[in-house]
């Protein structure tokens, strides 16, 4: 448990959207079955912690969960579709310190049409450009990455760099937590052959601040596990997962299960019925853990890599300059 350092909660799985590889607005949960605020009290100050959804800001009492969350989390993350612009903005000026994350897809046509949602690109980009007048400066989009939206991958991260904001991504996934298990991950060359190319472009980050230049390269190296696992590179290609050691979730039942990639939820415990100590050390913990050991996915987590870039900065440092050399000389670069 000493190891854990980051929360992602599951405010609710009530959305707005309708995205194609995520099936989480077929199963909604009715507000007074999720999760009240008093109960995130329970856990451990310092961690970082995702609010995320389905739609975090259709909860009613989503200003009492950050007056909670906020003083104790070492970075409280709010991931958003960016549909309601007011209640985010007001967050952000109450909680300057926090990091937003707007879900898009690509650019304007094709976001609406993979996410479901009328205008959902108008939307979030009024929320960016409003973020962008408030004190919040840890703000930006974030795509999940998929055969649907590549074409536009390097389009939005321009976009993103002309509005110096940045672009988180991951890839997409089959899982209990989407409910999907037919998205389509490995093997289209058109894809993986995108995603080569985003790397080199943030290896040749052309963002003017330093710290958001080593803020692209890093993110490169991370790209590297999700290139792998589109291309369908044999397993081993990135490090150990640290589903329950590094990371967990909790979904709006207050349920903790170590990860929302496994095809079915490994409940560990409930944090309304158990105290976080409790869960984390008891025996189904035990039980889970062996489940996570014994798991095959290869599924492609930010944590993860951070924590092990972390652990063994000296990979990703040598990785990026032996990499950036090559582009620079204009030596052939394979990844």
């Amino acid at each position: 448990m000493r190891n854990i350092v980051q929360a992602s909660f599951i405010a609710t799985y009530r959305c707005n959207a309708k995205c194609q590889m995520c099936e989480i607005w077929k199963h909604p949960t009715k507000p007074s079955e999720e999760l009240d605020p008093k109960y995130l009290e329970k856990l451990p100050a310092g961690l970082r912690i995702n609010i995320t959804g389905g739609e975090p800001m259709l909860r009613e009492d989503i200003e009492e969960i950050f007056k909670i969350l906020y003083p104790k989390a070492y970075l409280l993350e709010l991931s958003t579709n960016g549909y309601f612009t007011e209640k985010i903005v007001h967050l952000a000026e109450k909680y300057p310190n926090i990091l937003i994350r707007v879900s898009v897809e690509g650019l304007p046509k094709l976001n609406d049409k993979l996410r479901g949602i009328p205008n959902g690109f108008d939307h979030a980009l009024r929320t960016i450009l409003e973020l962008k007048k408030t004190k919040c400066k840890n703000i930006g989009f974030s795509i999940v990455i998929s055969p649907h939206n590549v074409q536009d991958l390097i389009h939005l991260y321009e976009l993103c760099c002309y509005l110096e904001i940045e672009l988180g991504n991951s890839v997409i996934h089959n899982s209990w937590y989407f409910h999907k298990f037919d998205n389509v991950i490995t093997g289209d060359e058109k894809v993986w052959k995108g995603e080569a190319e985003f790397i080199k472009r943030l290896l040749t980050s052309p963002r003017r601040k330093i710290k958001d230049k080593l803020k692209d390269y890093v993110r490169a190296y991370f790209n590297l596990s999700i290139l792998k696992r589109l291309r369908g590179d044999p397993s081993g290609y990135r490090p150990p997962c640290g589903a329950g050691k590094d990371f967990f979730f909790i979904d709006p039942y207050g349920n903790i299960t170590p990860c929302n990639g496994s095809e079915e939820e490994w409940i560990i415990g409930n944090i309304k019925e158990q105290s976080f100590e409790e869960i984390m050390n008891s025996e189904r913990f035990k039980q889970v853990m062996e489940k996570v050991k014994a798991c095959k996915l290869e599924c492609c987590f930010v944590v993860t890599e951070r924590h092990e870039m972390v652990r063994k900065p000296w990979k990703p440092i040598w990785w990026i300059l032996k990499n950036k050399i090559k582009l620079a000389l204009n030596i052939p670069v394979n990844f």
